[in-house]
């Protein structure tokens, strides 16, 4: 069981966030499921806020990652019922607010990342993307989109 072995590592799947405007969270269609972008938000509020290299550290912005990617399965799973559901992650597209000097937006990502694979084991290694940007909402220091196939 897949949250069994999030609570096994030490966290939980949060309740879904609520949408911050006119979206929809995830989105199943056929046999992939796909998020909205996801902020490290905790119990409604933003747990970490900030530009990476200015205001937050690497291992800071690590963290925001791995809140930002079980938000992305709390969304997963109330759109698919349980994570077990989820045969693999295909891919996170990570997005980190960085000071203009900032260049390790890979090493944040890896917060997602590697708790990913602790999760999933080998169906948790995906492609990624880690792109550097300006400003994220509500000044959150990362934001995360998933991709996953379904059983």
């Amino acid at each position: 069981m897949i949250e069994e072995k999030i609570i096994e590592l030490g966290f939980t799947v949060p309740d879904a966030p609520k949408p911050l405007a006119a979206y929809i969270p995830a989105l199943a269609v056929n046999n992939l499921v796909m998020t909205a972008g996801q902020l490290p938000i905790v119990k409604g509020e933003l747990k970490y806020k900030g530009k990476l290299g200015q205001d937050l550290t690497e291992e800071e912005g690590q963290k925001a990652a791995e809140v930002c990617l079980l938000n992305c399965l709390s969304v997963i799973k109330s759109v698919v019922g349980s994570l077990d559901n989820v045969e693999r992650i295909l891919k996170l597209t990570v997005f980190v607010n960085s000071a203009d000097d900032f260049t390790a937006q890979p090493k944040v990502a890896n917060g997602a990342s590697e708790l990913c694979v602790k999760i999933f084991g080998e169906e948790g290694k995906h492609v990624r993307s880690a792109v550097g940007v300006n400003q994220l909402p509500l000044g959150a220091p990362v934001e995360i989109e998933m991709i996953a196939k379904l059983k």
